[in-house]
């Protein structure tokens, strides 16, 4: 009985490649991240414990900087991020600049200035192929890899379509925003 329950529960939800953005803001609360790509939904690993701390790390010092030069604002995921019809993305750490507030939603945010990704095993190639592309594509003006595993943090920033790497910083070195002039935070405060 249990699995005829199953396979009826499935019949109510579109085939993978059939996912619609209606279909993807319809889907009830989860506490899973979920992205939308090409009609499909993509369930993200949950998020490891160094991997939240590292999160959480880097969106303090990052928010406490916009708060206090009132720049905008800077969320976490959980937060859909729309990079174009279709395309939804649930970036760790994004910034949205305060003369880009028209792009934000109840339900979601359109392209951010700033993303961050922080690297895990599951998301290091996405993170480093298909998004690297994305965000350049959707016209995201910078774009931070957090590596735990290699202790370090990279840089890129939007030139004529395509990302030119600001900076590639280790232990003992501080890494520096492009975009948020004069942010600048030390690799181990936030991978240590």
């Amino acid at each position: 009985m249990s699995k005829q329950l199953t396979v009826e529960i499935l019949e109510l939800f579109p085939h993978q490649g059939e996912w619609t953005e209606a279909d993807y803001f319809n889907l009830p609360d989860t506490n899973h991240f979920i992205e939308l790509s090409e009609g499909r939904l993509v369930v993200l690993d949950m998020p490891t414990y160094s991997h939240q701390k590292a999160v959480v790390k880097l969106f303090k010092a990052m928010d406490a900087f916009v708060e206090e030069n009132a720049l905008g604002e800077v969320l976490i995921a959980p937060l859909p991020v729309r990079l174009w019809h279709g395309k939804i993305r649930e970036p760790d750490i994004v910034f949205m600049a305060a003369s880009h507030e028209d792009r934000i939603t109840e339900d979601y945010w359109g392209v951010p200035d700033l993303v961050v990704e922080v690297i895990s095993r599951s998301t290091a190639q996405t993170d480093r192929s298909e998004k690297f592309v994305e965000y350049a594509q959707a016209g995201v003006s910078e774009y931070w890899l957090v590596d735990i595993a290699k202790g370090t943090i990279e840089v890129f920033t939007l030139e004529r379509g395509a990302y030119i790497l600001l900076g590639r910083w280790g232990p003992g070195e501080i890494a520096h925003s492009g975009l948020l002039t004069g942010f600048e935070v030390a690799v181990e405060a936030v991978v240590g």
